[in-house]
């Protein structure tokens, strides 16, 4: 294993070029997967200019849209790291509206948002037609290791020195949730893509002979 340095400028292009040269008679999901301080949003959003330069139509979905009404998420209370990790995110919900669509064969009807956490209620979001060739980005936290059917996943890793100094006060509480994905769906042996963002003006990409 080794860690090449690269600007951020960089490699959001070689990303580019990776999934402008998949099959454009299918769709190609994709996963930007990290804890929020390591900000997998700006990731995906980078991407999107890129890709249709490329001749590649975009689908940007956020996993944040895509989590459990209040009464499930705070079942055990407001800041349990373990429903943080296992009841936080409608994985069923994800599955039905944005992924399955865009299997082989799928209808590429797919729901781009499902429920508001901030009102918990749902979006009441139009279905889209998404045509084949085209590239969803999905961005979110704690993604891998849950059956989910991407193309390409990418890892946004943090050291936990780094995580737990880059995380506000009142999120501490959730360090034990990445402490255990880590432990246990170890994302940066599990995702195609691993870039370490200790240093967000530094990004390295961790590269597997």
């Amino acid at each position: 294993m080794r860690v090449r340095p690269i600007t951020r400028e960089r490699l959001v292009a070689e990303l580019a070029d990776r999934l402008a040269a998949a099959p454009r008679d299918a769709w190609t999901r994709v996963a930007v997967d990290g804890p929020e301080p390591a900000a997998p949003g700006e990731l995906a959003d980078a991407l999107i200019d890129p890709l249709r330069a490329r001749g590649r139509a975009v689908l940007r979905v956020s996993a944040r849209d895509f989590l459990r009404p209040a009464s499930l998420r705070y079942e055990f209370g407001r800041e349990d790291p373990d429903a943080f990790h296992d009841h936080w995110l409608d994985t069923g919900g994800l599955l039905r509206e944005v992924l399955a669509p865009l299997d082989p064969g799928g209808t590429g009807k797919v729901l781009p948002t499902l429920w508001d956490a901030a009102r918990d209620r749902a979006t009441r979001a139009q279905y889209v037609d998404v045509p084949p060739g085209s590239v969803l980005l999905l961005d979110g936290a704690l993604l891998l290791g849950r059956w989910l059917p991407f193309d390409l996943t990418v890892h946004l890793s943090l050291s936990p020195a780094a995580l737990a100094r880059r995380t506000p006060p009142d999120g501490a509480w959730t360090l034990p949730a990445y402490e255990r994905y880590e432990r246990e769906t170890d994302p940066r042996r599990t995702a195609d893509v691993v870039v370490k963002m200790d240093d967000p003006r530094h990004p390295a990409l961790v590269e597997t002979p």
